[in-house]
C-alpha cells in the first residue's frame, strides 16, 4: 500500500509512519519539515504548507491518505479535492470534542455534534465545531471512501501536550500527591501506538464511516490511572476545594474536569472500534513508557507547579483538621 500522511511527526503522525513501515507499507510523508528531520530517512518528503503551498501534491497518486492535521474546514477541503482522483480512500483524524453535548454519559457516533455558533477560523475558541465541519467537508469530497476517527485524549511517548506525562512524572518524583475530586470517576486515554497501528489497520480495509477511539477496553477510574503511574501516598482533594482556589481544571490538573456539563467527555462509547480491532496496551506499560522517554524533559505546558501543589495540600490540611 502506498499511503500518505498529512501532518508533522510530533506525536501520531510520528506513530502511524512507524506503524505503516512495521506493515511494510511505502510511506510519502507531506509537511513543513520544520522538526523532526533526522527521522525515518527512507521515507519521501513532500515540503508544503496545508494553507498555502499544496503544489508538492498536485503529481502522484496514493492508495490511501490520512490526515492527521486538519483543523480548519477551508484548509481540508483544498487538500481533499486535489486529492480526490488520485488517491482510494481518505481518513481524517477527528476528536471527540466534535460533540456537542458533554453532559451525556456514553456518547456514540450518533449523537450530533457542535455547530459552529459564528463564522470563524478561531481553532482554539471553536476546535470541537471546526473539527466537526472537517469531518462534513471530507466525506463531501470523498463519498463512501472516507473514514472519520475521532479520538479521545491521545497519550505515550512523545506526547507533547503533558496532559497525561504529568502523573508517571510526577508520581514518579515521589511524596504526597494531590490526587483530584472522586476517586471513582471515569477516565479514558488511548496509547498513541495502539491508535496508530489500528489506524493503518483499517486503511488496509477500506474502513469507512465514524469511529470513536479511546480506552481503555474496560472502565478506568482517576484512582486506578494514578495507581498505575506508580503514585503511592495519594491525597484526594475536593472538587469544591478545588475549584474554590482557582486550579484549572484538564491542563492544571489533568484529565481532571469538574460538574455535570463534562459528566461524558471522559466517558465516550468506544463498543464499535472495538468490534472494529482497536485492542489496547496495559495502561501501566503507557505509564512505564511515557515516564521513560519524559525522564529528560521538564514539562511546561500542564500539570501543578510543585510549589503550588505544597501550598494546596496545606491548605487542605489545614481545612480538614
Amino acid at each position: 500500500m502506498r499511503l500518505l500522511v498529512l501532518g508533522g511527526t510530533v506525536f501520531l503522525g510520528r506513530h502511524l509512519v512507524d506503524a505503516a513501515l512495521a506493515r511494510g507499507h511505502e510511506v510519502t510523508l507531506f509537511n513543513r519539515g520544520q522538526t523532526n528531520s533526522e527521522l525515518f530517512p527512507d521515507v519521501e518528503r513532500l515540503r508544503g504548507d496545508r494553507d498555502g503551498d499544496l503544489s508538492a501534491l498536485e503529481r502522484g497518486s496514493w492508495d490511501a491518505v490520512v490526515d492527521t492535521s486538519g483543523y480548519v474546514p477551508r484548509v481540508v477541503r483544498a487538500s481533499a479535492e486535489l486529492l480526490a482522483d488520485r488517491v482510494e480512500h481518505y481518513t481524517f483524524v477527528s476528536s471527540v470534542s466534535a460533540y456537542g453535548d458533554f453532559s451525556r454519559v456514553g456518547l456514540s457516533e450518533d449523537d450530533a455534534v457542535e455547530p459552529l455558533a459564528e463564522e470563524s477560523e478561531d481553532v482554539a475558541e471553536h476546535y470541537g465545531p471546526l473539527k466537526a465541519l472537517c469531518e462534513q467537508a471530507v466525506e463531501s469530497v470523498f463519498p463512501g471512501r472516507s473514514l472519520v476517527v475521532r479520538p479521545g485524549i491521545i497519550v505515550g511517548p512523545h506526547d507533547p501536550t503533558d496532559r497525561f506525562t504529568y502523573w508517571p512524572v510526577r508520581s514518579a518524583r515521589g511524596g504526597e500527591v494531590l490526587a483530584p475530586g472522586d476517586p471513582n470517576r471515569q477516565v479514558q486515554v488511548i496509547d498513541c501506538r495502539d491508535l496508530a497501528a489500528w489506524m493503518v489497520r483499517l486503511v488496509e480495509d477500506r474502513v469507512t464511516g465514524t469511529l470513536n477511539a479511546t480506552g481503555p477496553g474496560q472502565p478506568l477510574t482517576m484512582e486506578g490511572m494514578l495507581a498505575a503511574c506508580g503514585a503511592e501516598e495519594l491525597t484526594w482533594v475536593s472538587d469544591e476545594f478545588l475549584l474554590e482556589r482557582e486550579v484549572g481544571p484538564w491542563m492544571e490538573l489533568p484529565l481532571w474536569v469538574s460538574g455535570p456539563e463534562w459528566a461524558g467527555l471522559l466517558s465516550v462509547d468506544i463498543s464499535r472500534a472495538v468490534a472494529a480491532g482497536l485492542s489496547f496496551r496495559p495502561i501501566e506499560e503507557t505509564a512505564r513508557d511515557t515516564l521513560a522517554w519524559a525522564s529528560s524533559r521538564e514539562l511546561t505546558k500542564a500539570g501543578l507547579a510543585p510549589e503550588r501543589e505544597s501550598e494546596l495540600l496545606r491548605e487542605w490540611h489545614d481545612r480538614s483538621g
